[in-house]
């Protein structure tokens, strides 16, 4: 029994050998890739510099089920033990299935493969007893709960685990095998620019997507990198989610098991449409799924190409990218909190005496984001440039860790308020049902709401987006009720939204 990764969930696999009479051959059928076809000089210098022989018999191996596509050299292993048992050298194990991986050196040695963990989580599924894997994998594999985990450093190494039931000692995962809170830039290294501060607070409360406008200098990026410093640590939950993904992906660090940090992500400008949602002629997790749980910053926004920023609209809205390819179609999870950065105009400097931009520059700049991807960011936040007073002030700022203590309180009423609710943790992923039971307003809230929709011109999404950022600052508060004051700074927040960015200046 193996197993193939399909996206990011596993499926299982059943190796079977035959050995026939005739001329000698190996033959490997059930949609192999390249790599699995090229097993047979692997198994054959495996078998042989470990001490067995390898039969000089026509030789079949077929991959269950035949329609499925099996990619990759993690079969090496399964199929050299199925040799071995067909041609007597091993006897079959009697103890019950367990789930065999590995690719082989020629020595017999075995390496690491990708996509440990949701091949484990699937052995548990299917009432497998034991997996039979590499050493470094075995970590990430011990994860599962009640699964036995084998580690064997050779071929042989794995032929003596099932021969000999007494060499199976428990294994007991390495100390420090996951990577506990990361040092991380914090947020009193920011002078000044208060108001982008408390919107990245209210953006990480509420899990709210949110892009940052300003001149060069002004520290945009220098405040987005310290939004992991502001986020609660990752349940064990998601801690698992996140570690399927950079399985499958092979991004695991080390000899990590259990990712415990949220990641950050910030690919460059130049990423294509794979690279940023996933893709490629065999679909592997991009960007946004790499950010799973945690932060994708995009820093220069306008200098994307504009067919990749448009790929962000289904991941936004719905939490998952789906690729659908002419023989398969895969989901990869994508619910993270997107941080874009941007300059007001070409040159930056908008408003200066020294911008030169016109009008028409400046309108062409902000068209290459598209008015629906700018719907679906919650909070758009101006920075002007850090006056000198603040850079030489001595005392510093709020800290990362007291700021923390606000946003881990707002996530634990969120957690409260939408339990039972699968897949609903944060006010931004809020439905159009859970924005009319827990957002209601006031008639003076309403009227507020209503001037503003006329004023901006807002959509009905930008309406929801608002009522949602209302929430979280209400929740910051420790409000039940939307207050008149909530509601107007969640407004406030929608600054690309007014008449100046649509018409270039």
């Amino acid at each position: 029994m193996s197993s193939a990764v399909l996206g990011v969930d596993a499926h299982p696999v059943e190796v079977e050998t035959d050995l026939a009479g005739g001329l000698p051959g190996f033959t490997v059928v059930g949609l192999p890739d390249p790599s699995i076809r090229e097993s047979r000089e692997r198994v054959a210098a495996a078998l042989k510099n470990c001490g067995f022989h390898f039969p000089a018999r026509r030789i079949t191996i077929n991959l269950a089920p035949a329609g499925m596509r099996k990619v990759g050299a993690l079969y090496d292993l399964p199929i050299a033990l199925g040799i071995l048992v067909s041609s007597e050298q091993l006897e079959p194990f009697a103890d019950g299935k367990v789930l065999v991986v590995g690719e082989l050196s020629l020595d017999g040695d075995l390496r690491p493969v990708k996509g440990v963990l949701p091949m484990a989580l699937l052995a548990r599924e299917l009432g497998l007893r034991s997996v039979l894997l590499p050493p470094e994998n075995a970590d990430e594999a011990a994860i599962v709960d009640g699964l036995e985990v084998w580690p064997a450093r050779s071929l042989g190494d794995a032929v003596d685990l099932l021969r000999s039931p007494e060499k199976r000692d428990p294994y007991v995962p390495s100390e420090g095998g996951g990577n506990g809170r990361r040092p991380m830039p914090d947020l009193s290294d920011v002078r000044g620019q208060e108001q982008a501060k408390r919107a990245v607070e209210v953006a990480a409360a509420g899990g709210h997507n949110v892009i940052l406008i300003g001149p060069p200098g002004s520290g945009k990026t220098m405040i987005a990198r310290r939004i992991p410093s502001l986020l609660p640590e990752l349940t064990r939950e998601e801690a698992i989610d996140v570690t399927r993904v950079y399985s499958v992906a092979g991004l695991l660090p080390g000899r990590s098991s259990l990712m415990r940090y949220r990641p950050f992500r910030a690919p460059h400008h130049s990423t294509s449409n794979a690279g940023l949602v996933g893709g490629g002629a065999f679909p592997r997790p991009g960007e946004v799924s790499l950010a799973h749980h945690g932060v994708l910053f995009l820093d220069e926004l306008p200098e994307f190409q504009k067919n990749v920023l448009e790929l962000l609209r289904q991941p936004l809205e719905e939490g998952s990218v789906r690729i659908a390819r002419a023989a398969i179609s895969l989901s990869f999870p994508a619910v993270f909190m997107m941080a874009a950065a941007m300059n007001p105009c070409p040159c930056g400097y908008y408003g200066e005496p020294r911008c030169t931009c016109t009008p028409g520059e400046i309108q062409r700049y902000a068209a290459r984001v598209s008015g629906p991807l700018l719907d679906r960011i919650d909070i758009h936040v101006e920075m002007p440039g850090v006056p000198y007073r603040e850079l030489q002030r001595i005392e510093a700022g709020e800290g990362s860790d007291v700021v923390r203590e606000r946003v881990v309180r707002a996530r634990a009423v969120q957690a409260e308020r939408f339990a039972g609710a699968p897949g609903l943790f944060t006010n931004a992923r809020m439905g159009p049902k859970e924005i009319r039971r827990y957002c209601a307003l006031d008639a003076d809230g309403k009227a507020l709401l209503g001037k503003a929709m006329e004023k901006l011109g807002l959509s009905a999404r930008a309406h929801d987006r608002i009522l949602r950022v209302s929430r979280t600052i209400a929740d910051l508060a420790g409000s039940d009720p939307i207050q008149t004051t909530h509601l107007a700074e969640a407004i406030q927040y929608r600054s690309l939204d007014r008449p100046r960015w649509r018409e270039g200046g």
